[in-house]
């Protein structure tokens, strides 16, 4: 057997975690001859593609001199710390990334947080010192200020890195050294990351991810904390609530290059993929059936957000998706349930509509996005944040909110996120930029990206991430604009949108097929107002100097999903099929509108 690192590898978003395993990839001979080389080959999914985001967390082994590295590739983002959590729990040390200019970011540290308290032993690599904007020595500080902030122990202090830039695929000990390739990094990997403690005993495997193949159902992917894994010996299954029985696999594989390799045995420190076992799940435990012990329970992160999923009942219902009823809907959020264990359902008293909760709207666009890519037609209500009751008191969820701006409009964001009920914690200069640090209630940033994009005339970067439940902090003010709604049925003409142009900004094209009751723009004040889309200009066969000017438009303002989530009100919905989204009232007849805004005031 050769000698085993488990290391997991965790970055903030867009830090060039995907583009660094592509070179690692390349340089160890991982692709075979006749394998196509793609960029990005961590990053599988279309949505991980386009997003440049990593969404599932994904197994790899890495052959170097005689050693076998298992390589696991973990989401950057906050709203998927059910998947972070899970697969940390395979390795013994992390590889943390950090950009050489942006230095650590809200998602390093969230990822870094839970990694430290695992006792995981870190290497950091500062990586694009390509960049002509680099400040390494400046961000390695930071780095050390995060790990005393987040109370790392002496040894995790005293932690090795390297500097990378994995877009060029070579790493150094010191920037006074030549770069030639990743070796330094491989090197540190092998001598600092501790191998897997041969534990004896009767066999012991945790599962922390669930792969899904329909045609053997579940798989089941995690390490061997004990004892060697053998395929014929007789096993047991020990649930979450305790529950014991026995088990059989049918096939075993382990991790090689890309690839799973089938084998009879997996010795203790390896990863392994387990098929054959219907009630596979995550956080069980498989042992010997002559002694089942199992290994401590892997805590899950709690929902904060909740939306309510609804069958589609727009008049262009069934018109462009292939599932449409609600039992399809019900299928698709229980499958769902099977390997995204930090989502629920909840049936809501209606046959159909469902409350799902998760992580956050991130978490929830990224299963509604991949329900409308396989067909789905669905609509969603606003989202509302889950509240607990702490010592008899209402408590709500509160947020690390970081903002990136210019200097000069520094001034906007902090008066812009004070409106919404947000502490400013901290605040420092990196040369033209300034970066503010929040704690800001989760229902206050709904919608709040938009506004300042806005008013800070696109130059914002912004990112945010759970911190806690503290109690209420009171309503936040909604100086929200109305509306406009379409009064009738059919396609939009160029002659209308023109005309209502200085009514407000508009969501939609010339030529778009619009539904009565859809929302087609923002109105100027606050109240909604009902306008004519369709009307076409009336023809007559006299001329006149100046009747036929030209019409000229401004472009429609386009939303994407998760800006139309944040966008819509409590008496709205988004519309989500395989080719369009579109925001409409809950009734879209005027009198049931008006009797439900009556029955509000009361």
């Amino acid at each position: 057997m050769k000698n085993i690192r488990n290391i997991a590898i965790i970055a903030h978003v867009d830090h060039g975690k995907t583009t660094l395993v592509d070179q690692i990839l390349k340089q160890c001979a991982v692709f075979r001859d006749n394998q196509v080389v793609r960029e990005r080959f961590l990053d599988s999914n279309d949505l991980e593609r386009e997003r440049g985001i990593t969404i599932l967390s994904k197994n790899i082994s890495i052959p170097y001199k005689d050693f076998k590295i298992n390589l696991i590739d973990t989401p950057g983002h906050a709203d998927f710390g059910g998947e972070v959590e899970r697969v940390l729990k395979m390795a013994d040390g992390v590889l943390l990334l950090v950009d050489s200019f942006e230095g650590p970011m809200p998602q390093t540290r969230f990822v870094l947080e839970k990694a430290l308290n695992l006792h995981l032993k870190p290497i950091i690599v500062i990586n694009k010192i390509d960049r002509a904007d680099n400040r390494p020595e400046e961000v390695l500080d930071e780095i050390y200020d995060l790990f005393i902030e987040l109370d790392a122990r002496e040894d995790q202090l005293d932690f090795p890195y390297v500097f990378a830039s994995g877009r060029d695929g070579w790493a150094v000990k010191s920037l006074k050294d030549k770069p030639v390739n990743l070796n330094p990094l491989l090197d540190s990997i092998i001598n600092d990351i501790p191998s897997p403690p041969k534990m004896k005993g009767s066999t012991q495997i945790q599962i922390t991810t669930l792969d899904y193949n329909d045609y053997v159902g579940r798989i089941g992917v995690g390490r061997v904390f004990r004892g060697t894994l053998n395929k014929n010996e007789k096993l047991s299954i020990i649930k979450r609530n305790g529950n014991i029985h026995e088990v059989s696999i049918k096939q075993l594989f382990v991790f090689d290059g890309l690839n799973r390799v089938e084998v009879a045995t997996v010795s203790s420190g390896d990863i392994c993929a387990i098929v054959g076992v219907v009630d596979i799940d995550i956080g069980d435990t498989i042992s010997s059936s002559e002694n089942p012990e199992p290994l401590p329970l892997i805590s899950i992160d709690e929902p904060t957000i909740s939306m309510t999923f609804t069958v589609n009942n727009s008049p262009f219902y069934g018109k462009e998706g292939k599932f449409v009823t609600s039992r399809q809907l019900r299928d698709r959020l229980y499958k769902e349930l099977e390997h995204n264990v930090a989502m629920r359902v909840n049936e809501t008293g209606s046959p159909d509509s469902y409350k799902v909760s998760g992580r956050g709207i991130l978490h929830l666009s990224i299963l509604i996005e991949n329900m409308r890519r396989e067909g789905y037609e669905l609509q969603v209500r606003e989202p509302k944040v889950i509240y607990k009751t702490i010592d008899g008191k209402k408590a709500e969820p509160i947020e690390v909110l970081v903002v990136d701006v210019p200097n000069e409009s520094a001034g906007k964001v902090i008066e812009m996120v004070g409106q919404r009920r947000g502490e400013m914690t901290k605040m420092e200069n990196k040369g033209t930029m300034t970066k503010l640090e929040f704690h800001i209630p989760s229902r206050g940033i709904m919608g709040l990206r938009t506004k300042m994009l806005t008013a800070t005339a696109g130059e914002a970067i912004m990112h945010h991430r759970f911190y806690q439940y503290e109690f209420f902090k009171g309503s936040i003010g909604k100086s929200k604009n109305g509306v406009l709604i379409s009064m009738g049925e059919g396609i939009s003409t160029a002659y209308a949108i023109d005309s209502l142009q200085d009514r407000g900004k508009f969501f939609i094209e010339p030529g778009e097929n619009i539904y009565t009751g859809q929302i087609v723009g923002e109105y100027n004040k606050e109240s909604d107002i009902e306008v004519n889309v369709q009307r076409g200009k009336k023809l007559t066969n006299m001329r006149a100097s100046g009747s036929d000017k030209a019409v000229k438009i401004v472009p429609a303002i386009k939303f994407t999903l998760e800006e139309a989530l944040e966008y819509i009100q409590d008496d709205e919905m988004v519309e989500i099929t395989p080719q369009s989204i579109r925001m409409r009232k809950l009734y879209l007849d005027t009198n049931e509108r008006k009797r439900f805004n009556l029955g509000k005031k009361v």
